[in-house]
């Protein structure tokens, strides 16, 4: 199998990245991956602020897929993830929802046991997905710090990135160049407070190019439903993008008109929050399997 080691890293998602691996359609491949601190944080007294914020989310890769060009989509499963036995979490003043009541920082670190951490006295289970993922974007867009989810994919904290999951993304630049990272052993929807339980991990992912179709936001898959991953500036425009995307493929698929599809949108879609923290705002909408399966969308669309 192919391997990619942590050491190989970007801090920004760029039109024209060189890659450092190169794989075929069809292969699979196993990435390590760091915290999105960068391993920095090793104690709970250790002064949060003095770590570098210039290495924040750190993204191994990029891979080149070879045949991926751009006007194709590129399909990424995620068959394993194996979290490190120790992660860490942080409340940053200044950050969060919250930002303007969080006051003092705070540093967390948490062994993991037979697959549960223990939060003073609670025994949590662990529910390892990955933060940040995702392909060179457009030239159009140009340069996206890992920090930040767009259509590339980037640090959309969608906790349904995880295990078993199967994502879509558009191929914008020969190779769509993959890269990922940000992996958390938890999550709540939202990421409230800024950090989930940050850790690294090393991650097994199939990839496979699906030739000359469109999409243009990533799309993740899993046994319920296909969801379609929309960002903006605000939540707002957030739920705009991924609505608007999402009635665009109903009428596509189910050869409806817009406001048929707008209507079956209202009562059969689900909007969920991905993430609220970034510096865009994330949210998914949801497409049951029941109403239309994630195969027939991918082959309908252009």
């Amino acid at each position: 199998m192919n391997h990619l080691g942590g050491d190989k890293v970007i801090f920004t998602f760029k039109p024209n990245m060189e890659p450092v691996i190169s794989i075929n359609s069809g292969e699979s491949i196993l990435v390590e991956t760091n915290d999105c601190f960068y391993q920095q944080i090793q104690r709970e007294d250790q002064v949060l602020m003095e770590i570098d914020f210039d290495r924040i989310n750190p993204a191994t890769g990029p891979i080149q897929v070879n045949g991926a060009e751009k006007g194709d989509i590129l399909k990424v499963r995620i068959d394993k993830i194996d979290v490190a036995d120790k992660g860490t979490a942080a409340v940053v003043p200044g950050h969060g929802v919250l930002a303007d009541l969080a006051k003092v920082p705070i540093v967390k670190i948490f062994n993991i046991e037979d697959g549960y951490i223990d939060f003073n006295g609670m025994k949590l289970p662990i529910n390892p997905m990955i933060g940040v993922i995702g392909v060179a974007p457009s030239d159009q867009e140009g340069d996206c710090p890992t920090q930040t989810p767009w259509k590339h994919g980037g640090n959309m904290d969608t906790t349904d990135i995880r295990e078993g999951s199967t994502l879509y993304f558009p191929v914008n630049q020969k190779g769509a160049l993959l890269a990922l990272g940000d992996c958390h052993a938890m999550m709540g929807d939202g990421e409230v407070c800024f950090t989930g339980l940050e850790i690294p991990a090393k991650v097994r992912l199939y990839v496979e190019v699906i030739k000359n179709k469109h999409i243009n936001w990533p799309i993740v898959e899993n046994n319920l439903g296909t969801m379609i991953v929309a960002s903006g500036d605000d939540i707002d425009k957030a739920i705009y993008s991924g609505t608007e995307e999402a009635v665009r493929i109903l009428s596509k698929v189910l050869d409806l008109s817009f406001e048929e599809a707008y209507l079956l949108g209202s009562i059969a879609m689900d909007l969920k929050i991905s993430q609220v923290v970034d510096p865009k705002k994330t949210i998914r909408a949801f497409i049951p399997k029941w109403l239309v399966d994630t195969e027939k969308i991918i082959e309908k669309l252009y």
